[in-house]
């Protein structure tokens, strides 16, 4: 059976299924289970259509069914697979995933944009939002932790646009990242030094960089004993600490009230007694609640930044302040981000696929309405093997850390890894 005539079935079917059982109780029976159930209604279905399959085709559309009427339909099956990082839609038919870095088009389709949409709507509602032609844009996390970002028509011209960022495939420790080679031995050392003499961290990176992903593995080495409030737009990190609150954004209603910001759920942190706050990403004007935050005894707090370089970063940071209304000349700017800043790790994804920390920067202060940053660890490419792969290695020294003597009197409760 064709490709097509095989979809069309199963979701023809579906619809059957669907005025028969009660999805509701249906999400808390085990799937071996479930498959039983299903064998009377779906022995109807096949016979009204004068359609008999043989025993592996019945147990192929048995497991898509139970996809369709519990999980994520199509999705489903790439959703179990581990070496999966991002899933890309582009309309029904075309569904592409990033594996090792490389990005290929996925041997899945489903039937019509409509089917997307209901996927869609299975997903945000979990997540307590909603996707509609009145609201076309929807950012929310999955269950197991997966980003996910959607826009349909009218916004979208040529069908659904779905982004699934899938955070659990890259690791949670340094050695799983140094595994991957986004860093060395030495770089995970320092990078566990610093969370334990608590600097202030600025990780910056492009999209899809790896900025979360350092983010929660940098928040291994904050010591259990530790008080930590994470703030973030769409909760992605998942620190596994036993002292953390997580705080999430909200959107407006439908009437345009109760809107909760990063700025809101942040300045209410700091009545939380947290030791230290991590703020997801920062975008707008938190920027100079945050620098606030690091400033007046929650040493140690780390955040993100969408930016090329570590110096883009701090430009970056100096425009969000401004954008918060706050008068400041460059030259106070400059002193404020010089003496609060410690650290500025950048992450970048090569042309290769994968995903390395380029540059450890370590903020020395300020001069003349500039940040001043001391590079301490960098990439250099030396060239691409012939797999395609940049071959190249990390450089600088640990040893010409500013920071030695506040790091060597706070050890780390933990070794990487």
């Amino acid at each position: 059976m064709p490709e097509r005539e095989w979809s069309e079935l199963r979701n023809s079917i579906h619809q059957d299924l669907l005025g028969q059982l009660n999805l509701r109780a249906l999400s808390k029976i085990p799937r071996k289970d479930l498959k039983l159930q299903l064998a009377k209604p779906l022995n109807e279905a096949l016979a009204a259509r004068s359609l008999v399959l043989v025993p592996e085709r019945r147990e192929q559309l048995v497991d898509e069914l139970l996809d369709e009427l519990t999980g994520l339909g199509p999705l489903e099956a790439i959703m179990r697979d581990p070496a999966v990082s991002d899933i890309v839609i582009n309309g029904c038919e075309n569904v592409f995933v990033e594996r090792h870095g490389r990005m290929q088009k996925a041997d899945v389709r489903f039937l019509n944009n409509e089917h997307v949409i209901r996927i869609l709507n299975k997903i945000v509602s979990g997540a307590g939002r909603r996707i509609d032609e009145a609201q076309p844009m929807v950012d929310a996390r999955l269950a197991d932790g997966s980003r996910i970002n959607a826009v349909i028509p009218p916004l979208a011209l040529d069908g659904p646009l779905v982004s699934i960022r899938r955070f659990s495939v890259f690791g949670s420790t340094f050695s799983k990242l140094e595994t991957l080679n986004t860093l060395s031995a030495e770089m995970s050392e320092l990078l566990v030094r610093y969370v334990a003499a608590r600097l202030n961290i600025v990780v910056t990176g492009g999209t899809g960089s790896g900025k979360t992903t350092l983010l929660n593995v940098l928040a291994t080495a904050i010591p259990d004993e530790q008080r930590v409030i994470t703030i973030e737009d769409s909760a992605e990190l998942d620190l596994n600490k036993p002292n953390v609150a997580r705080l999430e954004t909200r959107p407006p209603n439908m009437e345009g009230n109760g809107r909760v910001t990063q700025r809101d759920l942040l300045r209410n942190a700091l009545r939380m007694r947290p030791d230290r706050i991590i703020l997801g990403e920062v975008r707008g004007d938190e920027a100079i609640d945050m620098l606030q935050a690091m400033n007046t005894g929650h040493d140690g707090s780390m955040t993100t930044v969408h930016a090329n370089d570590a110096a883009n970063a701090i430009t970056r940071i100096e425009n969000m302040v401004i954008m918060s209304g706050v008068n400041l000349s460059s030259e106070q700017l400059a002193r404020q981000i010089g003496r609060t800043v410690n650290v500025v790790v950048h992450v970048h994804r090569y042309p290769d696929g994968v995903r390395r920390i380029s540059s450890i920067s370590e903020v020395s202060g300020s001069d003349a309405g500039q940040v001043d940053l001391s590079p301490v660890f960098w990439f250099e490419a030396t060239g691409v093997n012939q797999d395609g792969r940049l071959s190249g290695s990390f450089l600088g020294s640990a040893s010409e850390s500013r920071f030695q003597d506040r790091m060597n009197m706070l050890r780390p409760a933990g070794q990487p890894g």
